[in-house]
């Protein structure tokens, strides 16, 4: 810290000793070790407060980019439900319109009275509705 070696310490040792004198010269000691221990615990909660600050400055740039983020995205979302929206709107308009112009149709038993031929509803889904299978084809 202060670039100091042990020779320079034996000869501040050595002037200390002669002037404050050896009854004193432990106390001194004692009371020159708890200030530097004092010293150093501030410096270290200067230096942690500062590396706090550093982080929360951090933190509240990358809380601001996000809630930036989230608006943009909201946005865009809104623009698109919108526009879906009006699209579904319209496609709903030509339909009814399309429904308002084109007459009637006969009803599905008028039809069949006419050519005389009965059709059957046909449930892909159900293989017992299936039309019958001829053998010989297969």
């Amino acid at each position: 810290m202060f670039d100091i070696g042990f020779s320079e310490l034996m000869v501040i040792a050595v002037v200390a000793l002669v002037v404050i004198g050896p009854e004193r010269l432990p106390k001194v000691a004692r009371t020159l070790g708890h200030l530097f221990g004092r010293m150093q615990r501030y410096v270290n909660d200067v230096k942690a407060d500062i590396t706090r600050e550093m982080q929360l400055e951090e933190l509240r740039k990358l809380q601001s980019e996000m809630e930036q983020t989230a608006r943009s995205i909201e946005t865009s979302v809104t623009q698109e439900v919108r526009s879906a929206e009006e699209e579904l709107n319209k496609i709903t308009r030509e339909a009814s319109m399309d429904a308002a112009a084109t007459p009637p149709a006969a009803p599905p038993a008028a039809e069949t009275a006419a050519t005389g031929t009965e059709q059957l509803p046909l449930d892909l889904g159900n293989p017992t509705s299936a039309p019958p299978h001829d053998e010989k084809r297969a």
